[in-house]
């Protein structure tokens, strides 16, 4: 009887940790157009099911700036992977999660070292940041 208890309760910490650590914004799913971008410019981020997607800039219907994004899990935590940027993949470590946003952070990498994602009423708000310098965006979603 002992054992059972103490399988069951093993069991039930093993999935409320799963859980937790899995737990990943929906409602980030979507495709998002930027509503505070510069003249001449239009910028996009497409999130998948699967939580992949791009984030780009077009400039008089020409890419300007492209990214692949990700989350993932590495070593039991949520990571934002961000590529196409850099030459190698930059991971920004999820370390703060509710069920509306996420920030995600790097300290050594130079801009940005905070990438925070929330949702405010029906739009996407993100800021990249580092000490110095903030960027903010606001987008609408898309109709699908």
């Amino acid at each position: 009887m002992r054992q059972l208890i103490l399988i069951l309760l093993i069991s039930i910490f093993t999935s409320c940790k799963t859980q937790k650590e899995e737990l990943k914004p929906t409602w980030l799913i979507g495709k998002w157009k930027r509503v505070n971008e510069k003249p001449n410019k239009e910028t996009f981020e497409f999130w998948n099911k699967d939580y992949t997607g791009k984030g780009f800039t077009l400039r008089d219907n020409d890419t300007v700036f492209k990214e692949v994004l990700s989350i993932v899990s590495i070593n039991d935590s949520l990571t934002l992977k961000v590529e196409g940027v850099n030459k190698t993949a930059t991971l920004f470590k999820i370390t703060q999660q509710t069920d509306t946003s996420f920030i995600a952070e790097n300290p050594t990498h130079d801009f940005p070292t905070k990438i925070k994602y929330w949702k405010q009423n029906k739009q996407l708000k993100a800021k990249v940041s580092n000490n110095k310098f903030a960027i903010d965006f606001t987008f609408k979603k898309l109709e699908d």
